[in-house]
C-alpha cells in the first residue's frame, strides 16, 4: 500500500535534515570562526600594531620587555616612542596617533585625565647621582653637589625627574647652580658618560646601562624620592582591546621579573 503525500513528504524532510546534520557538524559556515577585530583564534589579546608613548628611562627595559609580549603574542607588534614624561603628554594632546602611555610620574598622568584610561602603576625607581666612572670627583652625598667647582647637570624642572631632583635638595636645602637643564633624564645620563659633567641626578635604572662609563652614588631613602610609573591606554586609540591586553600585561609576574631585573622596585 503507497503512503499518502503528506506521509512521503514528511520522510523527504527528514532524509534532507539527515544529510545537512554533518555538513553542520564540520562547521561548514560557522561564523564564529570569523575574525572579530582581528583577534586571532585561541589567543587572549588582540592582534595590533601598538604605538607606546614611554618615559625615557623606560628605553632598556621595554625594549626588552616589548620583544618578550610580542614572542607570546603572534600577529601584534608593539613600536615604542620614548621621550620625557612632559613632551608625552605634549604629544597626545596634540592628537598624536598612540594607543597607550606610560610617564615617569603621577601628576604627568594625571594632566591627561580627559585623554586616557584608568591608569595603573607598574613600577617604582629612586634616584642617584651618577658621577664620571671611578667617581673621579669624589662625590660622595648630595652636599656635594653645591660645590660651585663641580660642573652638575640637572633635568629641567618641567621633566619628573627634574621635579625629583628639585624636591630632594630643596629638602636639604642646597643651592645647586646646573650647567646645563636637560629634556630628559638620558639626556642627563649622556652629558655625565662623555664627561661634559662630573655629576647628574638620574634614577638608578639609568646609571645602571652605563655601568663602564658612570658610577652611581646612592641617596639615603630619608633623602630620596619614589618615582612611580602610571601606564593607561588612549582613549583615541584605534586598537584599545590590544592596548589595554598590553597595559594589563605590564603587571603580570612575567613582565614585573623583567622590570625588576633592571632595577625597578614593585609598584
Amino acid at each position: 500500500m503507497s503512503q499518502p503525500f503528506s506521509g512521503r513528504r514528511a520522510a523527504a524532510a527528514l532524509v534532507t535534515a539527515a544529510l545537512l546534520l554533518p555538513l553542520t557538524a564540520c562547521g561548514g559556515n560557522d561564523d564564529s570562526k570569523k575574525d572579530t577585530g582581528g583577534e586571532k583564534s585561541g589567543s587572549a589579546a588582540p592582534k595590533a600594531d601598538l604605538t607606546v608613548l614611554a618615559a625615557s628611562s623606560l628605553t632598556d627595559v621595554f625594549k626588552k620587555a616589548g620583544a618578550v609580549y610580542e614572542k607570546e603574542h603572534p600577529g601584534t607588534k608593539v613600536n615604542f616612542s620614548f621621550a620625557g614624561s612632559q613632551e608625552l603628554a605634549a604629544q597626545v594632546k596634540e592628537g598624536a596617533p598612540a594607543d597607550a602611555v606610560v610617564t615617569a610620574d603621577t601628576k604627568t598622568m594625571d594632566g591627561m585625565k580627559v585623554d586616557v584610561g584608568t591608569p595603573a602603576v607598574i613600577a617604582k625607581n629612586r634616584l642617584v647621582i651618577a658621577t664620571g666612572e671611578g667617581n673621579p670627583k669624589k662625590i660622595d652625598n648630595l652636599g656635594d653637589l653645591a660645590d660651585s667647582k663641580l660642573k652638575v647637570v640637572l633635568a629641567a624642572s618641567e621633566v619628573p625627574v627634574g621635579r625629583y631632583g628639585k624636591q630632594v635638595l630643596d629638602a636639604q636645602k642646597l643651592k645647586v647652580e646646573p650647567v646645563s637643564q636637560e629634556p630628559n633624564v638620558r639626556a642627563v645620563l649622556s652629558k655625565v658618560e662623555l664627561g661634559e659633567a662630573d655629576a647628574g641626578l638620574v634614577y638608578k635604572t639609568d646609571a645602571a646601562t652605563a655601568p663602564k662609563k658612570v658610577d652611581a652614588v646612592d641617596i639615603p631613602d630619608a633623602q630620596n624620592a619614589v618615582a612611580s610609573y602610571p601606564a593607561a591606554t588612549l582613549k583615541a586609540s584605534q586598537h584599545q582591546a590590544a592596548a589595554a591586553a598590553f597595559v594589563k600585561w605590564l603587571s603580570t609576574p612575567e613582565a614585573q621579573k623583567i622590570l625588576q631585573q633592571a632595577g625597578f622596585q614593585k609598584p
